[in-house]
């Protein structure tokens, strides 16, 4: 095995380990592998070992890999903040947003995604802490926002995607994810449907999954420490 397969194998162990003590089925939470700064060979590591959903932050770097990677069948999710100038690119190449956080983007990505593809999945990413560097919209801005998105041709609203603030230890983690989880059933009591809470990173995966996230987005724990753009 590869130093990424063996690292791998070891986050889906933790996960159905976290699983196992939240009392629910390990596949009630998917694994979305970070691979920012990381090549496509990474990439096509994690994809051997039975990997196929990947995140990515920086979108002229994941385009890149995204075209190199073309003949894999690859889940592609944009992870990382866009700017106005940047949405043509993320509709046209990304299958999955999780960082919506303002109507303006939204619109953009539902105007220039392609006809030729299916709705572009999104998730409305919430500041659910209030930490002064996160982007996100507040939580009490949440609905109104989900309302408009979800009503937009070209985009299908998912869920919502937070990254609070580092805590000092597993119960402070699971009481900020906790809001993250209470925002998301107070949507679908007002109609959403939706079925994804993104939320979750590799220090703090097993008090997400406590608290009720489906997706956990893990980079480092998969590929190792992370190299810094220049």
């Amino acid at each position: 095995m590869t130093k990424i397969s063996t690292q791998l194998s070891a986050v889906r162990q933790r996960i159905q380990a976290a699983c196992l003590r939240a009392g629910r089925p390990a596949e009630a939470v998917t694994l979305l592998a970070v691979s920012k700064t990381f090549g496509a060979d990474a990439v096509q590591e994690a994809f051997a070992a039975g990997q196929t959903a990947f995140g990515e932050n920086y979108i002229q770097e994941a385009v890149e890999k995204i075209t190199a990677l073309r003949q894999l069948p690859i889940e592609w999710h944009c992870i990382g903040p866009i700017q106005s100038n940047k949405t043509r690119l993320v509709a046209g190449h990304f299958d999955w947003v999780h960082t919506v956080d303002r109507l303006k983007i939204a619109e953009r990505l539902s105007e220039q995604r392609p006809a030729d593809l299916v709705p572009l999945q999104v998730c409305i990413q919430v500041n659910v802490d209030g930490g002064p560097k996160k982007s996100g919209v507040v939580p009490a801005d949440a609905l109104a926002l989900a309302q408009t998105v979800a009503r937009l041709r070209r985009l299908r609203l998912r869920g919502i995607m937070c990254i609070p603030e580092p805590a000092p230890d597993f119960e402070a983690a699971c009481a900020v994810f906790k809001m993250a989880s209470d925002l998301f059933e107070d949507l679908n009591a007002q109609g959403l449907a939706l079925d994804t809470l993104s939320m979750g990173m590799s220090a703090d995966l097993e008090a997400a999954i406590a608290s009720g996230s489906t997706m956990v987005r893990v980079g480092s724990a998969i590929f190792g420490a992370r190299i810094r753009p220049a």
